[in-house]
């Protein structure tokens, strides 16, 4: 190769690799989640005495600011062990998940963090491609820069689903235990897990 095309290709490296940086920077949407949510109303003591359903009808209740330890304890442990301790995305989760795949020739494991969970959550749980996972893959680690591991908790939690129209723990929590998440017991915490 001559100096004019190594001038050309290193010209398209860099407006490559800038073009990614520009989208990684700006890849997340504000607000991460646009869902509407349930009309709830409670007692002075926190006590739930009604709830209307959203308006795509869902039992979708607002964020809470804290995820009870029990159900952090249990939802890590089932879904994302190595949670505190990867940037987002979880090499050995996704290498097991490959050799499963391969093993059965269908896809029985995604290898997804929560998250690439929250990530794929967020952009309304589009279909599960090689492409789509890789985007999650790269969104993931943007999230981590972005949010602590506490809020990303938090924001699985408020936006996973339970189960029919049941969205999020504070309304699978109400639904079918009829309490707070915080008096959720440890066999209640792991069902929700």
């Amino acid at each position: 190769m001559n100096r004019i095309n190594l001038q050309i290709w290193d010209s398209l490296l860099f407006s490559g690799l800038l073009v990614f940086a520009i989208w990684y920077v700006l890849a997340l949407p504000d607000p991460l989640f646009q869902s509407p949510v349930s009309l709830v109303v409670e007692d002075k003591d926190g006590e739930l005495l009604g709830a209307r359903i959203a308006a795509d009808e869902q039992w979708r209740f607002p964020m809470s600011d804290t995820i009870p330890e029990k159900f952090a304890l249990a939802i890590t442990t089932f879904e994302d062990r190595r949670f505190y301790n990867h940037p987002g995305i979880d090499p050995i989760g996704l290498a097991r998940a490959v050799k499963q795949n391969v093993e059965n020739g269908c896809i029985v494991s995604g290898g997804s963090t929560i998250t690439m969970q929250v990530m794929r959550l967020a952009y309304g749980n589009a279909p599960r491609t090689i492409l789509q996972k890789l985007k999650e893959t790269i969104l993931a680690t943007r999230l981590e820069l972005t949010y602590s591991k506490a809020e990303i908790l938090g924001l699985y939690a408020a936006h996973a689903p339970f189960g029919g129209n049941v969205v999020g723990l504070e309304a699978a929590c109400w639904r079918y235990f009829g309490k707070k998440p915080s008096a959720l017991s440890w066999a209640e915490a792991a069902t929700l897990a």
